[in-house]
């Protein structure tokens, strides 16, 4: 694959080759860690300072078993060969969804979709309803979309949504969707349609995204050459290639029926749980009660609320189910109330009113407790409205069916996972076929980052997939890798901590830096390096790297906020990522606030760490070791500088002038 991504299918023997010798030295990397890391456990870790010491190995406990999910993602790691024709007749929507991008940008994207070769209908998806935009399209020729009154008042679920409202008001069999900017080529269809007409289980096909306005230091690290080569390739080996938000075509059919699923399990859940609390309610009732005929009642709506349980989990219809459990409660009621009235009717014949207007009305006002509306237990109308309260409609919804996942800002990952325990399959296409424009400042980009890691840390709380029912094992392990990536923020912490506590302070998280220690740990980090370098094909990794540590306070944002957000209702505050004029000639460092203060303190601590070396006679190796830990923390770190003065893509023509 070249450095833009493209395809260079190098042949079947070369290819076995190629993934014999990363099969090879992702075993021997393994096994190097786990060598070290449960040396680490056995025998060194230091407990008197513990405090430091297990934070250490867990910590480095993590990163084995994050190297060992990554070993076992580019397992896999192969490229396939040419697509299948395109078949004709097929009918296709491309939807390009917009919010507040600029109008120009998005009709340059329209103009080029129009172009694309196999037959199709265009479609701009507004979520900004902008009347200039909507005559602009018309003038085009293309579609346009925008929400309804159904949905005023009514969550949005932001693209989620937007592409959702598409959903129902297009028809075609497939759907090509591209983010604002992304600029597809004409062939587009044509080397993806292919592969549907060649399995009818399969939902998805993932093309890269690649980006035209970064140069090639990448400052920002936009173009993510490993995850979108190898890891992306992996993942499709293990059969659970993501839907990365663009550049994808998809199955409406298989997007539908997630949608018919996800309602039918949202009502069975809502009915379910509404049930229960009625079950409640009548026991608490139970054991208030003092009369005979009181609890007889009770124990009956007790049953009958449980045969209506059972129903639902023997997967009978629910509206069969609540409607048939209405009306026993309410012939429950009337024969209460009717066995009430003889009774009292009884007593007045006994005391002589027989015949006297008093019994005639007492008989009417009992008679009217007998009606539908109304019950001599209180329970049985609690019950009735906990019933009444059912909203088998969805109506907080604008719409009862989703077929796009909305438990996540990012509903790509949600969507797809879903798919794939509905047993739908996924393609992942590794030729470039739409170009893109990546955020040119640095503030854009880390807004970006941490909507992409708190959408994919919401999906984990919300929806693990370790427990998620229709997933094979490796496709559980291959969604739970890309979630357990973004833990390591708090690793990253104890890796910038332990050196500090050592050069400042002499606290020594290990027994000793003897032989026994770089014995196990330095060819295992040699190894690791390695690793990337076989697996990434000669792609470059490096910026990946730098910026997985040097944003360890953003990924404890994403974890921090995301948890709030799915245990406390705390909002994420949703904002689109700018595309264009987010390059800015002042510098603002306020977001990296947390990175400038650990350099210095690293810093800080070399200085120490050398002042006790030379005066005050501390352990020389130990002190080397951790200087060194220190600068390779600092060259991670510096990435930041580059992308604090990047002010924006310029072409060499531009440069000139």
């Amino acid at each position: 694959m070249s450095a833009r991504g493209s395809r260079s299918y190098t042949g079947e023997s070369a290819e076995n080759r190629r993934l014999l010798l990363l099969r090879i030295w992702i075993t021997l990397t393994l096994i190097l860690g786990l060598n070290y890391v449960v040396w680490r456990w056995l025998a060194s870790v230091n407990w008197n300072t513990w405090w430091i010491s297990i934070p250490l190995v867990v910590a480095e406990t993590y990163s084995i078993v994050d190297l060992g999910l990554f070993g076992m993602t580019v397992w896999r790691s192969r490229q396939r060969a040419e697509p299948p024709a395109a078949p004709p007749g097929l009918t296709v929507d491309v939807y390009i969804t917009t919010y507040n991008e600029p109008p120009e940008l998005v009709l340059a994207t329209a103009r080029a979709a129009r172009e694309i070769r196999y037959p199709h209908q265009t479609w701009i998806l507004d979520d900004g309803d902008r009347d200039a935009l909507r005559a602009a399209s018309a003038e085009l020729g293309v579609g346009y979309v925008t929400r309804g009154e159904e949905w005023t008042g009514k969550p949005r679920h932001a693209k989620a949504g937007n592409l959702n409202n598409a959903l129902m008001q297009t028809t075609g069999e497939f759907i090509l969707v591209l983010d604002a900017d992304m600029v597809p080529d004409p062939a587009i269809l044509d080397r993806t349609l292919g592969y549907f007409a060649a399995d009818e289980r399969l939902a998805l096909v993932q093309t890269p995204q690649y980006f035209t306005n970064v140069p090639d230091s990448d400052p920002l690290g936009s173009q993510a050459p490993l995850f979108y080569g190898p890891i992306q390739e992996g993942k499709d080996g293990w059969g659970s290639a993501f839907f990365c938000g663009s550049n994808a075509v998809l199955r409406r059919e298989a997007l539908m029926g997630l949608g018919i699923m996800g309602y039918v399990t949202a009502t069975e859940r809502a009915v379910t749980e509404g049930l229960q609390t009625a079950r409640g309610i009548v026991r608490r009732a139970v054991r208030r009660a003092s009369q005979p005929v009181e609890r007889e009642a009770l124990a009956l709506t007790s049953a009958a609320i449980n045969d209506a349980l059972a129903s639902i989990g023997n997967g009978e219809p629910i509206g069969e189910v609540t409607y048939h459990l209405r009306t026993r409660i309410t012939e429950l009621s009337r024969t209460i109330v009717a066995g009430d009235l003889v009774q009292i009717s009884a007593d007045l014949d006994e005391l002589g009113f027989s015949d006297h207007g008093v019994a005639v009305q007492a008989r009417e006002v009992v008679a009217s407790l007998a009606s539908d509306e109304l019950s001599p237990l209180n329970a049985l109308d609690a019950v009735r409205r906990t019933l009444d309260a059912l909203d088998i409609g969805r109506s907080d919804e604008a719409q009862a069916l989703l077929p796009m996942a909305t438990i996540s800002v990012t509903e790509d990952m949600a969507t797809a996972m879903r798919l794939h325990a509905g047993g739908w399959k996924s393609v992942y296409h590794n030729e470039v076929l739409a170009d893109g424009l990546a955020p040119e400042g640095l503030d854009a980009a880390l807004t970006q980052r941490l909507r992409w890691a708190q959408g994919t840390v919401q999906v984990l709380l919300k929806e693990n997939p370790l427990f998620l029912r229709g997933l094979s094992l490796p496709q559980r392990l291959m969604y739970f890798s890309t979630m357990w990536s973004y833990v390591s923020g708090f690793a990253t912490v104890v890796y910038l901590i332990a050196p500090v506590l050592f050069l400042v302070f002499g606290v020594l998280p290990v027994n000793s830096y003897a032989a026994p220690f770089f014995l196990r740990f330095l060819p295992f980090m040699i190894a690791n390096q390695l690793l990337f370098v076989i697996a990434s094909r000669g792609l470059p990794t490096w910026r990946g790297q730098q910026y997985t540590l040097a944003l360890f306070p953003l990924w404890i944002q994403a974890c921090v906020s995301a948890a709030a957000n799915v245990f406390g209702g705390v909002p994420l505050n949703f904002a689109v990522t700018p595309k264009v004029g987010t390059s800015s000639r002042r510098w603002d460092l306020r977001r990296i606030r947390w990175q400038i203060v650990t350099a210095v303190v690293l810093v800080a601590a070399v200085v120490a760490g050398l002042v006790r070396l030379l005066l005050q006679g501390a352990e020389a190796v130990g002190t080397l070791v951790n200087i060194g830990w220190v600068g390779f923390d600092l060259v991670a770190l510096s990435v930041l500088v580059g992308a604090v003065r990047y002010r924006g893509y310029a072409t060499e023509e531009e440069e000139e002038r």
